[in-house]
């Protein structure tokens, strides 16, 4: 048998539809409200709609929870309704490999590489981050008083740009989790910037939520736990990377004041001394003390540092204003960046002088905190530390944990000989891989305790 070629897990299809629009027969194109690949012909999209509205009614039969995946030889379709009546669904291939046997092309489909629980975790980012950008689909409807097609550009405008970012083939535990990567401080430094960032707030009142983060990890935040973790994904996975790119290529240009600091504006006025040029300025919905309530997004850094400040839109902001943010933030963020990095450096020293041999993913379901040294490269996905199908045995059994709402352990061997231990304690879970062909189940056991004890600081403990 030799081998032919390979077809690699893609996007087949995307699309968003109301069951409640269309009611009547010859309407069933006033369900859809997004498509892609767009230059799909009107009778498949209908088709297609009309299939999924079927499978959703007929699974209701059966379950109280709404439909959420269906298997097929070459493909699976996950399925979300995140408001009421509108359906999210998301079509991936099936990867496979073509073999040639006895002259006949034979065609092996992996089957196993497509896990429910990340790309439905994955579709559901999907909506929470065209929420941040444009509130709920009811919301929109209700600022446009009913008008669907406002609905319509809005999901054109967010997904057909959004889903050409999507890096299915990369998706794993880590897109289930959808975690916050904490840095941790200690307290003298930690009140420094919790007092910074109050008298912030109180010398310039439309500042209404604040975040502070240090080389892409979360040290405070104002806003609410849901809101600040798809803010985290856009501000690590898109805002971050683009800034760092435009800043190597000398495309950004952004001037410092010259006030002897080192902070720029990453979104807000490019130029501090022209007054007509706010730049960019992302508008962020977030549900702190209203549902919805639209903000400004002003990202400023320092150095490693950087604060995100949301302001209300009906506050005014200028370019005058941003110069007096500039001059309190400048001096005092360069300074906090420098006394972290002290800071930094010497735990990175530490850990790196004694860089465990396992490899690791953790994750707390109480303050989204997550840690992990199985990803090279964490915010690009560009490698992982282990083979692909222990990757994907994490996945497993993290699936099967969710399902099982009691704490718990479970540990598995592989026939490569890599141990897999999965943990789950008072909304902890902890996930280890440990190559060690000579242990038995009860080293295993007793290695995992002294890791849990020693690298994560006894945050996690499981009798």
């Amino acid at each position: 048998m030799t081998s032919v070629s390979n077809g690699s897990l893609s996007l087949l299809n995307f699309f968003v539809f109301n069951t409640e629009y269309g009611p009547r027969e010859g309407e069933e194109e006033k369900k859809l409200l997004f498509y892609h690949p767009s230059e799909v012909d009107i009778d498949t999209k209908i088709k297609r709609i009309g299939l999924a509205e079927a499978v959703v009614k007929f699974t209701e039969t059966f379950s109280d929870k709404p439909c959420q995946s269906v298997h097929n030889q070459k493909s699976r379709q996950l399925f979300f309704e995140p408001e009421p009546c509108f359906w999210m669904l998301m079509t991936v291939s099936i990867p496979y490999k073509e073999k040639v046997k006895d002259g006949q092309t034979v065609t092996e489909y992996k089957e196993d590489q497509v896990q429910d629980s990340v790309f439905e975790s994955i579709l559901k980012q999907a909506y929470k981050m065209f929420k941040l950008f444009n509130g709920t689909f009811t919301t929109i409807l209700a600022r446009a008083n009913g008008e669907v097609e406002s609905l319509r550009q809005r999901l054109e405008h967010f997904y057909s740009k959004y889903l050409l970012t999507l890096k299915l083939p990369q998706g794993d535990i880590l897109d289930v989790f959808n975690g916050i990567h904490f840095l941790p401080l200690d307290k003298n430094t930690y009140l420094r910037i919790q007092c910074f960032i109050n008298s912030l707030e109180a010398a310039f009142p439309f500042v209404k939520y604040t975040a502070f983060l240090y080389n892409e990890k979360l040290v405070w935040s104002g806003l609410e736990q849901d809101d600040m973790r798809i803010m985290y994904k856009y501000l690590t996975s898109s805002l971050f990377p683009t800034y760092l790119e435009q800043e190597l290529h000398g495309g950004s240009n952004r001037p410092t004041s010259g006030l002897g600091h080192y902070g720029k504006f990453m979104t807000g006025p490019p130029d501090l001394n022209n007054d007509k040029n706010m730049g960019k300025l992302p508008r962020v919905f977030v549900n702190t003390n209203e549902i919805d309530e639209e903000c400004y997004l002003i990202v400023y850094t320092a150095l490693s540092a950087t604060i995100c400040l949301l302001v209300n839109v009906r506050s005014p902001l200028n370019v005058p204003l941003c110069r007096k943010l500039d001059a309190v933030l400048g001096p005092q963020m360069t300074k906090l960046a420098s006394d972290i990095s002290e800071q930094y450096s010497k735990r990175v020293a530490a850990l790196n002088s004694t860089e465990p041999v396992f490899k690791y993913v953790y994750f707390n379901h109480m303050n989204l905190a997550q840690q992990t040294t199985v990803h090279i490269d964490l915010q690009k996905r560009s490698g992982v530390n282990i083979p692909q199908e222990l990757l994907r045995l994490l996945g497993d059994i993290n699936a099967e944990v969710s399902r099982d709402q009691e704490d718990g352990e479970t540990i598995v061997k592989t026939t490569s000989d890599y141990w897999v231990v999965g943990k789950k304690s008072d909304q902890r879970e902890f996930y280890v891989v440990i190559n060690q062909r000579s242990a038995n189940l009860i080293d295993i056991n007793e290695e995992v305790k002294r890791l849990c004890s020693t690298y994560l600081n006894s945050i996690f403990f499981l009798e």
